[in-house]
């Protein structure tokens, strides 16, 4: 098949960890940093839904004591901020089961007959039902959108590209709010081994040819 090609039937929409709490609740210059994202991610699911593309939340839901939580070693926080005390602890999420903090921004329009796709670690797929969900409608190909670059929607991608999804990340509705290089770093130099890497505009004019427009 084409590159620039992609078969609707066969095709969802997956949008990582846009909630309120990583952008309504968020500070004003993180939501700075997402307001192009998240604007990527409107015009993505418009053009789904228009096409009849299937939608996937991947959202954070993780117990509000911690409990799914487990401190690793590592050199330093998510935020790459070294730890203050001079080693690992539980870093606090905003997106926490029963939570505001969990729903998917209102701008994306979410619907009962969408995929809501629970999730306790960076990949979309660990110990979830994502990957059962997208066989069983037959789906192959993901259309990814969201944040963070860096964090959790690499691994998602990592983990998609070894199950054997085709991927198009769009690269101008995702985003991250630690370090602007990582995005670039993966986008350029990473992310085109794993799959297509196009522009907001470029995806819409793949699903409008595929409707036929």
């Amino acid at each position: 098949m084409n590159p620039d090609q992609i078969e609707l039937k066969k095709t969802g929409i997956l949008f990582f960890d846009i909630l309120n709490g990583y952008y309504h609740q968020a500070s004003e210059a993180n939501r700075a940093r997402k307001k192009p994202m998240v604007e990527g991610a409107v015009r993505l699911m418009k053009a789904g839904r228009q096409a009849g593309i299937p939608i996937f939340f991947a959202k954070g839901n993780h117990r509000a004591d911690g409990a799914t939580s487990v401190p690793l070693l590592t050199d330093t926080r998510i935020d790459l901020k070294p730890w203050s005390d001079g080693g690992p602890g539980k870093e606090k999420s905003v997106a926490v089961h029963g939570g505001t903090g969990s729903d998917v921004i209102p701008e994306l329009d979410p619907r009962p007959d969408d995929y809501y796709i629970l999730k306790y670690r960076w990949s979309a797929f660990h110990q979830t039902y994502l990957d059962l969900a997208l066989r069983a409608a037959q789906i192959d190909t993901l259309i990814v959108s969201g944040g963070s670059t860096d964090v959790g929607l690499a691994a998602t991608i990592f983990s998609a590209r070894d199950l054997d999804y085709n991927l198009i990340i769009a690269r101008d509705a995702c985003a991250t709010i630690h370090d602007q290089r990582a995005h670039d770093t993966l986008m350029d130099l990473m992310f085109p081994r794993m799959g297509r890497v196009r522009t907001v505009d470029q995806v819409v004019k793949m699903i409008d040819q595929a409707r036929g427009k």
